[in-house]
């Protein structure tokens, strides 16, 4: 379903929340809604990824069902978001891969990935994938040269295409209803930094009280430590790369690299937080409030946790098992789980971080409340 196509109810419900206003200390949404007198279906898409799904406002809402109204908040902008990420998609012909997700696509994809590369590997070095290496050399399996191009290019172009969905996705923010910015000048330039810390620190999974709920008075701090988990794992591992690139590149310290290393200690922690992080937000989905999410995103979401969780279970398990006979194969196993991850990147459920901070960095812009919750 297109953007426009959920505008109307989308609309509908936020005007019934303007009205009300109940909600308009628990968190950037309702003051940035507040400061729209009609909705468009690109200051839908704004409200929708500034909103981190605590869902405190569902449970204070007098008109959430059974009322007859049918004011669901957390539900209208989870669908709003996923539509979002659609319209936006760069190319736009990709954006249809957003409804394709599931976790058997995810498992099939990885699989494709890495049945490639055991075919590659059997043509370019046939006697490296199952013979045990002294020192687990990586390279003597997939040359370095071949690495670094595979995933180079696939990083590239997820970046690209990040990057360009964003821009579409600021620019028709900026085109849509006229917004009176309050904050002065002065004040500009220090609420993006704000901004920046809260998505930083997940702030607003906080909602009005201590933690983010999973049912009507059910408060507990696990989403937000596991989406920590997620999110400085997942830099960790970048950064982990990043240095071993330093080190082949510019020192000339060839891999693989001690226990005790920076890129080794940094990936190890890293892909601890991914796997705990994953595989946590994982059962607390299972568990939480149906009605805080859209029950038709469970393959969106569930998919990109999969592929997570298996990148750091092979990653581990790679870093354990490197210098015996096994090394090769299980080698070839997390590349192809890591192109996966590569290659939906820009078109799956890691998007909403990036959208989310663009989101307050607006809101910033704007003048929106510094002192919610």
């Amino acid at each position: 379903m297109p953007l426009a196509e959920v505008t109307p109810r989308g609309a509908h419900v936020l005007t019934v929340c303007n009205a009300c206003r109940y909600c308009e200390q628990y968190c950037p949404v309702f003051p940035a809604m507040e400061r729209r007198l009609t909705f468009e279906a690109a200051d839908l898409a704004y409200l929708a990824n500034l909103c981190h799904n605590c869902g405190e406002c569902l449970y204070a809402c007098q008109y959430a069902p059974p009322h007859e109204f049918g004011i669901d908040v957390p539900r209208t902008l989870a669908e709003i978001r996923l539509r979002s990420y659609e319209e936006y998609a760069w190319p736009r012909v990709l954006g249809t891969a957003f409804a394709k997700h599931s976790v058997a696509t995810a498992a099939s994809l990885s699989m494709a990935f890495t049945g490639v590369l055991f075919l590659a590997t059997r043509v370019m070095a046939p006697d490296a994938l199952w013979r045990a290496t002294p020192t687990g050399d990586f390279y003597a399996v997939v040359p370095h040269g071949v690495l670094v191009a595979v995933f180079g290019s696939a990083f590239g172009f997820a970046i690209l295409a990040l990057g360009m969905s964003v821009l579409g996705f600021v620019r028709a923010i900026g085109a849509a209803s006229p917004v009176e910015v309050a904050s002065p000048p002065a004040a500009r330039l220090a609420l993006p930094l704000q901004a920046i810390r809260d998505a930083l620190t997940l702030r607003h999974l906080h909602g009005s009280g201590r933690d983010c709920v999973s049912a009507e008075e059910h408060r507990r701090p696990w989403r937000r430590w596991f989406h920590h988990g997620v999110m400085y794992g997942f830099a960790l591992c970048f950064v982990s790369t990043a240095v071993a690139a330093i080190y082949h590149s510019v020192f000339g310290w060839r891999a693989p690299y001690a226990y005790s290393s920076l890129p080794v200690v940094l990936g190890t922690l890293g892909g601890g937080g991914l796997l705990a992080g994953s595989a946590g937000l994982w059962i607390l989905r299972r568990r939480r409030d149906p009605d805080l999410a859209d029950p038709a995103q469970v393959g969106f979401d569930e998919s990109f946790l999969a592929l997570l969780f298996a990148a750091s279970l092979t990653g581990l398990a790679l870093l354990v098992l490197r210098d015996g006979p096994a090394m090769g194969p299980l080698l070839l196993v997390h590349l192809g789980t890591v192109l996966a991850l590569f290659v939906t990147l820009p078109y799956g459920k890691f998007v909403h971080g990036v959208y989310r901070i663009a989101a307050l960095l607006i809101d910033a812009i704007e003048g929106g409340t510094r002192d919610s919750p």
